[in-house]
């Protein structure tokens, strides 16, 4: 009956996009991979001026055109989406084969249960080529599993549509966003988690980029922060202390290559700081 029931799911990966074609293929051609058979690619590009577009047509994707920014994006490729699920990726991502499997599994073996599951946590890991994308990996390997970091990107059709998608008027805080509406409207036993695996690709990413980054989703953290179930846990999000306990939490592995070790604790630092006047910023705007 479950086979009966997977095969007639359509699920619809949908891959906001801005001058990525450097990333674009893999991305793709990571979703062709797939072990589960019924899947549509769409991407939705911002205004890209490479061959981003022309990269996903030749690759069978359906592209559209969208901006401002990556919530919208997401949220106009759902109305272009046929899915009965939709999983929500960055260009510069990629799926290990059985993540789409694992994910439809999970959440059709949870409807025979009381409190089914409406969202999936895919785990990350990072991979890069420069030493700041070393010390990225590292930090990944820190949240897995630790739920108020973890955010779900797999979503039930019918829930997402309840939620009413993505708030366009946050771009960073709303991968925490949307999940923590859907707690509060279903409870948090309707986020499952699987184990197969999201790669991040960094390449070589620098300093400069990543405190562009954190100052610009930090001046929309206020906003996020005031919405009244994002109160509590934004607290822990946005504080340096609660992530230096997690990295200390596991000393062993955080100095098993010191120069990384170090390295990451310095650039987490500056990244905090960037996202504080980020914030700061937002308040007073």
């Amino acid at each position: 009956m479950l086979q009966i029931m997977r095969d007639k799911c359509v699920v619809s990966v949908i891959i906001p996009a801005r001058n990525e074609e450097s990333h674009i293929r893999a991305c793709i051609r990571s979703v062709h991979k797939q072990t589960y058979a019924h899947v549509e690619t769409v991407v939705v590009d911002n205004a890209s001026t490479d061959a981003t577009k022309a990269i996903a047509k030749k690759l069978g994707a359906r592209v559209y055109d969208k901006g401002p920014e990556r919530s919208a994006q997401r949220n106009f490729g759902v109305s272009k989406a046929t899915g009965t699920y939709f999983v929500f990726i960055d260009a510069d991502m990629e799926l290990t084969p059985k993540v789409i499997e694992e994910c439809v599994e999970a959440m059709q073996k949870s409807q025979k249960g009381t409190a089914p599951y409406q969202a999936m946590v895919i785990p990350e890991k990072s991979k890069g080529k420069n030493f700041l994308a070393k010390c990225k990996a590292l930090e990944r390997t820190y949240y897995e599993g630790v739920e108020w970091i973890e955010a779900a990107r797999f979503y039930k059709r019918s829930a997402f549509i309840r939620l009413g998608g993505y708030d366009e008027t946050l771009t960073g805080p709303e991968d925490f966003d949307l999940p923590q509406k859907l707690k509060a409207s279903y409870g948090h036993a309707a986020i499952g988690r699987i184990s197969a695996y999201i790669i991040h690709n960094e390449d070589n990413i620098s300093l400069w980029a990543l405190l562009k980054k954190k100052y610009y989703y930090g001046k929309r953290m206020y906003a996020y922060s005031r919405k009244t179930e994002n109160r509590f846990i934004s607290l822990r999000q946005a504080n340096l202390f609660s992530r230096l306990s997690l990295f200390f939490s596991d000393s062993d592995r955080l100095f098993k290559q010191p120069a990384i070790g170090v390295g990451m604790l310095v650039m987490k630092i500056m990244e905090t700081t960037a996202l504080f006047l980020g914030y700061i910023r937002g308040r007073f705007a």
